[in-house]
């Protein structure tokens, strides 16, 4: 039955009834975030420096969300509304400072939302170094940085991040990413010349780009929100940004969804300065700066395999300043403190020049 074939009786009583369940939800609402007052009065009073953000707390109470879920509202769509709830609730306790790779608009951007909830103060820097930055001073509690796309890799950049800062990993983000064709109120559709973008963003779309626009200037920029920002004035250029970058500078989206892998997704780290204890679904990084001798990688591995330790990645950067010396970026399943992880890193500690454990944390959830 549909509105068209209800009495109108009917259809004024199902709305009571939504307005009953309404008042409910609010009442209840601010019953939980009463709640978390009195979590944030406690721990000021117990504790010299609390820390009111608790990462595998709010992964636990997601995958709680989740798995209680029975619809009609996707699990997951459900778990997006408990992250806003949480997030206002942790305003209350204390204000969140997110620092995170700008200008507004960008993908990192949607990460830190995505993360924090739209309650978190969103702070947009120049460089993943100046997120770095940001938050060993204390002038953000947490930075969100990209470290990896599922279609063109690693970015450097954040990997480099930890060679020099004594920062941990506190969590990560998995962003489905999806680019759109964007335009602003000026533009003339029919005579575009040149289309922005970041660099890994006109990778993303190559395919896209030389079937629809092959003779158009492709322009690469420091992020997608820049060329957002670029166009919102020009009347000859389009930019390639996502949904964030469309909403913040007011643009039209022309084409949807261009990019030419559709599970391209992008992972981001949360850094920040505290360790976190165990969610039950976790992950471990570690930084491994290796001998030079002949094996020793396999030095490193093999006590992993042994411990059952299971490996997602490993990634090799130059040791600076030191020439023709590496050191290795490895992301685990597991959490520091499982018997096994401290059996295995206790095995490879003497085969290597340094380890150090870059953190534990949760697994994305949403």
């Amino acid at each position: 039955m549909n509105e068209q074939t209800m009495s109108n009786d009917e259809l004024i009583g199902l709305r009571q009834k939504i307005d009953e369940v309404d008042e409910k939800i609010q009442r209840l609402i601010n019953e939980r975030a009463d709640y978390a007052v009195q979590v944030a009065k406690a721990k000021k009073t117990q504790e010299d420096n609390p820390i009111f953000y608790r990462p595998e707390r709010e992964a636990q109470v997601l995958k709680k969300v989740m798995a209680r879920n029975e619809g009609p509202l996707p699990a997951d769509k459900m778990a997006r509304l408990f992250r806003e709830i949480m997030s206002v609730c942790l305003d209350l306790e204390a204000p969140q400072k997110i620092a995170y790779l700008g200008p507004a608009g960008t993908f990192t951007h949607m990460a830190a939302l995505k993360h924090f909830g739209k309650a978190a103060t969103t702070v947009p820097l120049s460089t993943i170094a100046d997120v770095f930055r940001e938050v060993e001073a204390g002038s953000a509690m947490y930075g969100v940085v990209p470290v990896e796309n599922s279609s063109e890799g690693v970015v450097n950049h954040t990997l480099d991040g930890f060679l020099s800062s004594d920062l941990k990993i506190i969590g990560e983000v998995e962003l489905p990413v999806h680019h759109q064709f964007l335009v602003g109120e000026h533009t003339k559709v029919g005579a575009i010349s040149k289309i922005y973008a970041h660099s890994q963003a006109l990778a993303q779309c190559r395919q896209w780009l030389d079937t629809h626009y092959p003779n158009v200037e492709r322009v690469a920029v420091s992020s997608n929100g820049e060329a957002a920002r670029r166009i919102k004035n020009e009347w000859h250029s389009a930019a390639i940004a996502g949904e964030v970058a469309a909403s913040e500078y007011n643009l039209h989206k022309l084409f949807e969804n261009i990019e030419d892998t559709p599970s391209n997704t992008t992972r981001f780290l949360i850094i920040g300065r505290e360790a976190v204890a165990p969610s039950g679904q976790d992950k471990t990084s570690i930084l491994v700066a290796a001998k030079d001798q002949a094996g020793a990688l396999i030095q490193i591995l093999q006590p992993l395999a042994k411990h059952g330790v299971s490996m997602t990645s490993i990634e090799t950067r130059p040791e600076r300043p030191n020439k023709w010396a590496y050191v290795f970026f490895i992301d685990m399943l597991g959490h520091i403190d499982d018997a096994n992880m401290q059996a295995a890193l206790a095995e490879i500690r003497p085969q290597v020049k340094d380890l150090r454990v870059l953190g534990a944390y949760p697994k994305a959830v949403i």
